[in-house]
């Protein structure tokens, strides 16, 4: 009888930490928008969106999300082969279409699953803004192996 078991992560390290960056434009916004169908015009329309609680256009949730969740994926795609299993996120404040965007994950834990033939990566992270707002904050598992 074979057993299965959990040990010290062998690609991952508890603590490292993964950061990305992306200036957000009205043009970007627009078009990513426009990709995911999301016809809100927060994201389209000037004149609306600065008559709105925001005073301009915003970016769209699922834009701000994507890119959130992309960074685990290029960070560990370099040199490995992740894939999501768990994201969770809870949404602070709107993003500006002109905000850059400061993504911030930070490992809380890893463990090598040998089911799997890799780590088991669990992240917490932040979205914040230049001016320091915390626009969302998240949490993710993914599984980091040497190739699928």
């Amino acid at each position: 009888m074979t057993t299965h078991s959990s040990f010290a992560p062998k690609i991952v390290r508890t603590g490292e930490i993964l950061h990305h960056t992306f200036q957000l434009t009205p043009e970007n916004v627009r078009k990513f928008a426009n990709a995911a169908e999301d016809h809100n015009p927060l994201h389209h329309n000037t004149l609306y969106a600065m008559d709105s609680r925001f005073g301009g256009l915003i970016a769209s949730a699922t834009q701000v999300l994507s890119l959130f969740m992309a960074v685990p994926a290029s960070h560990y795609s370099q040199a490995h082969q992740p894939l999501g299993l768990e994201f969770g996120f809870q949404l602070r404040k709107a993003a500006m279409a002109t905000d850059l965007l400061i993504f911030r994950w930070v490992v809380t834990d890893a463990t090598y699953k040998d089911t799997l033939e890799g780590d088991i990566v669990t992240l917490e992270g932040t979205v914040k803004n230049e001016a320091g707002d915390t626009l969302v904050t998240g949490s993710a598992k993914v599984l980091v192996t040497e190739k699928i």
